[in-house]
Parts: structure tokens; C-alpha cells; sequence
């Protein structure tokens, strides 16, 4: 296949050679080869003449997503002829005008590799434009216009399904056969930037599910460039440095990618064959989480303004939680669990460290003078047991000498409204028999009170988890007015089930904030098991009362999504079946620019984290009905609005 434009040339040779899914090797089994974890930092190929030769191999081999000395799994994966096999397979990185020539050589026994995204990006590049088909022990050569500047990535199967269609897409021992694929803009040395890093979501997972829904249980791997957490690279920054980060994720499942601390700039957004960058012309998109779809890709860039240890992490609990053993045992149930850290031994998967630091050496930043004092105290609640505990939140001011009692359900926790630019203080009482932390998701504040427990801080100032019957004093001064969360960072899933998360509104004057018009609208999970699978909870209920509206009232609906394990729900305001229109107006506490703050539709896709604020100003009156819905449509939770 060829592009009409002439460009230097590239060249690739892939070898794959996969037999039927195997799992984790017994040592009985004979000893094959060790599959290599690629950081991509090194791109793959001889350049020459505007030419990239690459050689791929697919071959079966044995992989380790945790560490080298724990359990491995036998996979199919691409390398380099005559080199390692690699996860993610060898980077592709080029520049535009670049000519792509690429030798495939399948050595699956029995197995035909089907490869996809070997062909020019962008343009009238179509999703079937660039397969190709090797047969067992055989060669296949393609050369190609590598295409426009943006993230791309290949990928191969042995079955006719893709990454998002069937049980679960891939066969098991095909999900790690992906690469990624950069073209960089003409006149740049590509891959010359130490700040741009590729960082390639993957998924393995030992039973397919109707679906691909993935059950709590499950044993399975969500890595990034080939490890899990906290295996997985530690990066390290200096305040001023310009980050820039390219996220592929050639998996079946969506992921909302958070970052503590700081608000990030999303540059690009792409589907593996086109990817549309947001130029000098348009006002840039500034969030704390962005939603990577099936398949998809994005480019995020930021400048770390304070020292300290910060995560940037997956926002669907199950895809940022502790590995289950890959040898078939099985882990203690999380209320038996009694880590020595949290923040290593509770998570996994989808998480990343980074250590910014202040010239090489990490300085704490001064405490702020205090202007408020709170106190959020966190009790068990009635109906939960020890599996499926029933806990939430009390909050009071510090200066009340009564101690703080709750009246009925601890649902939903309450909303804390703070004053832009009031330095804060929040004692986090822990009343629950297990420890905790709080997280102040959004909020731009000193590591040590982010709330990650044993791992936000400073060397030597690290804030542990708060035990039963201990405190800790969170403080900080919220700079933007907006529409934050709070929740747990210890034992994430176990306790935000348990009714363990709430929103914070930041205003410029807390006496001006009426919630009868500054609504809320907090989804969350209801905390038994068997009633997740059926629906969410809007504001701590699964039949939210009807609400009345008033023509010509302007109202804000804060849209807050912290759902634990649903990366993908849609909420609609609608008249009849027809969507109202509303005004977009702030995403994640970002007020938007004018630009993006437009009339639309009253649909918006929401993801695990993420905040979204809405104008609307009832023009007559109706009955209008709030719905959120799962990402195939299932209704999980409906409140009526009358509109007088």
C-alpha cells in the first residue's frame, strides 16, 4: 500500500509465532524464552535515506508484569528480528515524511497473524486500510508512508475479533501483542525530547467475560509499558520542567487518567488511525482526569509547580487495585489485611509515581496561616457488615464544643463548601475500625496533605494512613473556584463502596451558595454488591426525590463522578425524550474558557473522577427527567424535575 505523496521510507519485519492461549507456566513445563519490558524510550529500526527498516518478530514467550522473580505468563509477543520479545512490542518512531518499509514474519504454530496499523496515519487512512495477513513461518513486506504527526499504535491478533469486540476481544495470549507507533513533525529529531514519554495501557486478563465486564476477583494484569504497580517506572521532575506524556490504550476497556496535584493540558486526542491535535487557535483543554476510550490515545503536557511525591493513575478502582496472585492463590479479604503500606501493598495495575523536586532537592512548603478550621469525621453507619461494611462521613466546624452526631443515613456525605483563597484546615477524625486517608481529589495543595496513604509527601515527611481513634490534620488553600471530590485513599475500593466520598464546592463567597439552585449531583455506588450491578446512587439514593425547577431561574448542575468502577456512564437532562440544552461552563474545577463554554445538547459521557458543571435556564414549563446511564445504555439512576 502506498501513499500518493512521496516521503522517505521506513521498512518493518514482523515474526509471530503464538499457539493456543497458554497461562502461567508450571514448572513442569520446559523453559522458554523471557519476554523483555519495554520503557520506550528507545525507538525501534534502522533509519536511512529517509528510509526506517524494521524487522518484527511475534513469538511466544514468558512474560513478568510484577517483577522478574515472581510468577510469569506465557503470551504472545512482537520483537525485533533477532532481538528480545518485547512489552509493548518495539516502538515505531519516525518523522512525518518518513517512508515506512516493514518485513512481517509469522512464527505462530498453527496460527495466521492478522496485524493491524502498519499503513499511513491520518488522512484518508481507514481503520481496514492497513491489514495484513501472515501465514505460519511466513514473510509479509509492506512499505507505506508513515502519515501526519501524531500517536499511533499497531496491533495483531490471531482471531478475526479486535481488542473490542467479542467475550473479550483478543484471545488471552494475544492482548500484549501491541506497539506503539509516533510520528513526530517534520524538522524535529524525533524521539529527541526526554519530557515525551509513550506510555501504552494493556490488559491481560485469564477468563474472557460475556461482554469483556471485568468481575472484582478476577485474576488479571493492567500494566504500562509491560509492569504493574508499583513495579512500574518511577518518574522524576523538576519544578519548571514541561511534562509531556503520549497515552495509547489498545485495550477493551475505557480509562480515566488521573493526576494528583495538578491540572494538565490535553493536547491531542486519536483513535489509532487519525489523531487530532488542538492548536494555537483554540484555548487549551485543562483537567486533573481525561477519559481514554477503547482503542483510543491522547496527548497530555504539564508543568509541576510544587515539590513532592504524586501519583498519575487509572480512576477505575479494579484497574488501580492489588494484583490477585498469578500462581492461583488467592488474597486475604481486604478487611483482614493489615499493611504496612498502602499505598504498595493495596494498589496495583494502572498506577505511576512521580517525584517532582525543587532543583534536586525537595523542599516541604510552608504551612499555610489557618482561616477556617473543620473537622470530617468518618463512622460506621447502620445496615453494613463486615464483607460489605457501611461507613460515612460527619462534618462540623472545629469551634463547635458539641461533639458532631448524625441524624439517619451517613448518604451521601455531605458537601464541604470552601471560600476561594481561604487557607483551611480539616481534621480527618477516623471512627471507623480500619484505617483511612482522604484524598482532596482536584484540589492544588502540598503533597503531604494529598492524601495517599504511606505515599504523599516529602523524604522524610511521609503521611501514613490514619489508624482507629487517630487524626490527621489536612491544610490547604483551594486557589480556583469549582467542583471538587473528596474520598478515601487507602483501601479505595472496600471503603468508597461503603459510602466513603463526597463534593467539594469552592466559591468566592460561602454565604452566596444555595443548593436549591447550586445543585450537586453525586454519583456513587450503592454499597451492597448486589445492587452495583443494577444501579448507581444520585446524592446517596437509587430514587432520588422529584426536584421543581422555575422558569427563568438560572440553575448549575455539578455533575460529580465518583463512581469506583463504572469508567464509562452517560448523564442526559431531557424533555420528554428530547435533550435540553444547557451551557457547559467548568471540567474538573476548570472554568472554561469561552470557547468551550458553549450551548450543547444535555448529554455529556462522564468517567470515574471527574467533575462537570452546567448552566440551564428553564424557558417553560414541563416535566424534565435526569438520567445517567451505562456506557451501552442500561439505566442505573433517574430523578424527575418539574419545572413550575
Amino acid at each position: 500500500m502506498r501513499n500518493a505523496i512521496a516521503v522517505p521510507c521506513v521498512t518493518v519485519a514482523l515474526i509471530g509465532s503464538l499457539a493456543s492461549a497458554r497461562h502461567t507456566r508450571s514448572h513442569a513445563e520446559p523453559i522458554i524464552e523471557p519476554i523483555a519490558i519495554n520503557s520506550n524510550r528507545t525507538p525501534a529500526g534502522t533509519p536511512g535515506d529517509g528510509v526506517l527498516t524494521i524487522r518484527l518478530e511475534a513469538r511466544e514467550g514468558e512474560w513478568h508484569p510484577d517483577r522478574d522473580d515472581q510468577p510469569g505468563i506465557v503470551v504472545h509477543a512482537f520483537g525485533e528480528e533477532g532481538s528480545a520479545l518485547l512489552i509493548p512490542g518495539p516502538l515505531i518512531r519516525v518523522n512525518e515524511g518518513t517512508k515506512i518499509h516493514a518485513f512481517v514474519r509469522n512464527l505462530l504454530r498453527d496460527s495466521t497473524l492478522i496485524v493491524h496499523g502498519l499503513g499511513p496515519r491520518g488522512g484518508t487512512a481507514t481503520a481496514d486500510s492497513d491489514t495484513i495477513q501472515v501465514r505460519p513461518d511466513s514473510v509479509r513486506e509492506v512499505t507505506f508512508d508513515a502519515g501526519v504527526a501524531g500517536t499511533y499504535y499497531y496491533w495483531a491478533t490471531t482471531s478475526v475479533q479486535t481488542f473490542g469486540v467479542g467475550p473479550m476481544g483478543r484471545p488471552v495470549g494475544d492482548a500484549e501483542l501491541t506497539g506503539a507507533f509516533i510520528i513526530d513533525p517534520r524538522g524535529t529529531v524525533a524521539g529527541a525530547s526526554a519530557r515525551d514519554r509513550v506510555l501504552v495501557i494493556n490488559l491481560w486478563d485469564r477468563t474472557p467475560h460475556p461482554g469483556g465486564v471485568l468481575q472484582f476477583g478476577d485474576v488479571l494484569r493492567f500494566t504500562i509499558n509491560g509492569r504493574t504497580w508499583p513495579n512500574t517506572e518511577r518518574f522524576t521532575y523538576s519544578i519548571g520542567d514541561t511534562v509531556r506524556l503520549r497515552i495509547v490504550n489498545p485495550t477493551f476497556e475505557p480509562h480515566p487518567m488521573h493526576l494528583h496535584g495538578f491540572y494538565f493540558n490535553v493536547e491531542s486526542r486519536g483513535d489509532g488511525v487519525r489523531d487530532t491535535t488542538y492548536g494555537p487557535t483554540s484555548s487549551p483543554r485543562r483537567v486533573v482526569t481525561e477519559r481514554v476510550a477503547p482503542g483510543h490515545t491522547f496527548t497530555m503536557s504539564w508543568v509541576p509547580e510544587r515539590p513532592g511525591y504524586w501519583l498519575f493513575h487509572c480512576h477505575d478502582n479494579v484497574h488501580a487495585l492489588r494484583n490477585i496472585p498469578l500462581d492461583g492463590s488467592r488474597l486475604p479479604a481486604e478487611q483482614d489485611v493489615h499493611a504496612h503500606n498502602h499505598a504498595l501493598e493495596m494498589m496495583g495495575g494502572l498506577v505511576m509515581g512521580i517525584d517532582v523536586r525543587d532543583r534536586g532537592v525537595v523542599q516541604a512548603a510552608r504551612e499555610p496561616s489557618i482561616g477556617r478550621r473543620l473537622r470530617l469525621i468518618a463512622r460506621v453507619d447502620d445496615g453494613g457488615t463486615r464483607e460489605e461494611p457501611a461507613y460515612g462521613y460527619v462534618l462540623q466546624e472545629e469551634a463547635r464544643t458539641r461533639p458532631a452526631s448524625a441524624r439517619g443515613s451517613l448518604l451521601p456525605a455531605p458537601t464541604i463548601v470552601l471560600k476561594r483563597g481561604q487557607q483551611v484546615s480539616i481534621t480527618v477524625v477516623n471512627e471507623i475500625p480500619e484505617p483511612t486517608s482522604v484524598h482532596w481529589h482536584g484540589i492544588e495543595l502540598d503533597s503531604y496533605y494529598d492524601g495517599v496513604a504511606d505515599y504523599s509527601g516529602h523524604p522524610g515527611r511521609v503521611a501514613a494512613a490514619i489508624a482507629p481513634h487517630d487524626s490527621f490534620e489536612a491544610k490547604f488553600t483551594p486557589p480556583r473556584a469549582g467542583t471538587f471530590i473528596y474520598h478515601p485513599h487507602a483501601d479505595e475500593l472496600r471503603q468508597q463502596v461503603a459510602g466513603m466520598s463526597g463534593a467539594i464546592v469552592v466559591v468566592d463567597d460561602p454565604a452566596m451558595f444555595d443548593p436549591e439552585t447550586d445543585i450537586v449531583m453525586l454519583l456513587t455506588s450503592p454499597r451492597r454488591s448486589a445492587d452495583a450491578a443494577r444501579s448507581i446512587l444520585l446524592n446517596g439514593s437509587d430514587s432520588p426525590p422529584l426536584r421543581e425547577f422555575h422558569v427563568g431561574t438560572r440553575y448549575r448542575l455539578r455533575l460529580v463522578d465518583i463512581h469506583p468502577v463504572r469508567p464509562s456512564m452517560i448523564a442526559r437532562l431531557r424533555s420528554d425524550s428530547t435533550p435540553v440544552m444547557w451551557r457547559a461552563i467548568a471540567k474538573d474545577g476548570m472554568a472554561l474558557p469561552a470557547d468551550q463554554a458553549t450551548m450543547r445538547p444535555a448529554i455529556q459521557q462522564m468517567g470515574n473522577g471527574e467533575t462537570y458543571d452546567f448552566e440551564v435556564i428553564p424557558s417553560a414549563p414541563g416535566d424534565w427527567r435526569f438520567t445517567v446511564t451505562s456506557g451501552v445504555g442500561d439505566l442505573l439512576a433517574s430523578m424527575a424535575i418539574r419545572v413550575r
